[in-house]
């Protein structure tokens, strides 16, 4: 004969089936709470690369200056007066809106990383981590085709990690394709390697503080 205890055990146990049975297929509280998070990381990190890219005045080349509701926000080159002379070229800023065909939605985020860190055309790099400065060593190119010097890229590069993948998070995720065919730029055969040795732009990483002509914090006391 089942007892009265036992009988109740037994309903709450069933009561509990049923509520578990009645759920199936949604999304469990644990579940919800990771997925909340991980939007709102992108978000942070969206917010971040956008501010970045009117900080560091991305607009004023590619379009809307620093003005993310412009017209024609980081859609490129419109007409000549975006074109800048080096030498016997003509270059012009890229589109740099998601857009598949005309802007940056073909390429990863990592290849977007790697022309600001490295200057490599993302058109012409694979999308992998480089694990070299030097062309020819571990898989940097042996021959790199580099972005046309109005690009800052060699300043740039200096930026951490984190913040070259929130510009890149927010060129991929943040901004709204625009379909604009920019006209390529016009360069050198070797895509402007001669341009980019160590003495003419530096070394990467940087030399650690305090190089030759700076001031230790210790000698500021």
């Amino acid at each position: 004969m089942v007892s009265l205890r036992m009988a109740g055990r037994a309903g709450v146990l069933l009561v509990g089936l049923v509520v578990l049975a009645s759920s199936a297929g949604t999304l469990s509280p644990r579940f919800g709470a990771d997925e909340a998070a991980a939007t709102l990381a992108t978000s942070d990190q969206v917010l971040r690369g956008r501010a970045l890219v009117i900080h560091h005045g991305c607009g004023d080349c590619h379009g809307g200056g620093g003005n993310p509701a412009a017209s024609g926000w980081l859609a490129g080159a419109m007409d000549s007066t975006y074109e800048f002379k080096i030498g016997p070229f003509k270059t012009r800023p890229r589109n740099l809106t998601p857009d598949n065909t005309t802007g940056m939605g073909r390429f990863s985020e990592r290849q977007i990383f790697n022309a600001i860190r490295y200057g490599l055309r993302p058109g012409e790099t694979p999308d992998v981590t480089i694990t070299s400065t030097i062309p020819g060593q571990g898989n940097f190119p042996a021959n790199p085709k580099y972005l046309a010097p109005p690009m800052p890229w060699p300043a740039f590069r200096h930026m951490t990690d984190q913040e070259l993948m929130d510009i890149a998070a927010y060129l991929k995720r943040g901004v709204k394709p625009v379909r604009h065919v920019v006209q390529d730029s016009e360069g050198p055969p070797d895509f402007w390697a001669s341009a980019y040795t160590v003495d003419k732009i530096g070394p990467y990483p940087n030399p650690a503080f305090p190089s030759a002509n700076e001031v230790s914090v210790a000698a500021m006391k």
